[in-house]
């Protein structure tokens, strides 16, 4: 297998695919949307500038998870974060260990996979199934968008047999997910 670093096409196909969940997952460190963005992106900068040498794709996913994490947690330890904000330390050593790292993976690549599932519905079904998702019940759901409950559940049916095909190999994680948000 061979080592290289990232081409511009492959840099900017790396950042378009993973660029959002990447902030989402910082965020779950950092609960600042707008410097987890600042942090990702100086995750994919320092990749461009140092050149960094990838084998395959799970290792450049490996990479930038482990270094947004990283570069998170530098951040929550920083002067200026302890100035603004704070975070117990009890909370802080729990974000350093590697379960909780690992079960933040696992939810910010099923969401991922689930949302792009998502936008191959038609508009209306796919808002629909965003509020199912978000917990919202179906009466809610139809009070929300101003549509009958019967034309709810005639599109979360539609929906669910398109979906099921696409996410039929991610069955358990997306159960497993969705056990361990409640």
């Amino acid at each position: 297998m061979k080592v290289h670093s990232l081409t511009l096409k492959e840099y900017k196909s790396v950042f378009n695919t993973l660029y959002p969940s990447l902030c989402l997952f910082s965020n779950k460190y950092i609960e600042n949307i707008e410097v987890s963005k600042d942090v990702v992106q100086e995750v994919f900068i320092k990749i461009w500038e140092d050149k960094i040498e990838f084998h395959d794709d799970t290792a450049i996913k490996s990479y930038l998870y482990t270094a947004v994490k990283n570069r998170s947690l530098d951040y929550l330890k920083s002067k200026h974060y302890k100035v603004t904000d704070s975070i117990g330390e009890t909370d802080f050593a729990q974000m350093e260990t590697d379960p909780f790292f690992l079960r933040e993976v696992v939810i910010s690549e099923t969401s991922m996979l689930i949302e792009k599932a998502v936008n191959t519905l038609p508009a209306k079904c796919a808002q629909i199934i965003r509020l199912s998702i978000k917990g919202l019940s179906n009466t809610e759901i139809s009070e929300e968008l101003g549509i009958s409950l019967n034309t709810i559940k005639t599109q979360k049916k539609i929906a669910y047999k398109r979906l099921k095909p696409l996410l039929k190999d991610c069955f358990f994680i997306i159960a497993f997910v969705f056990e361990i948000r409640n």
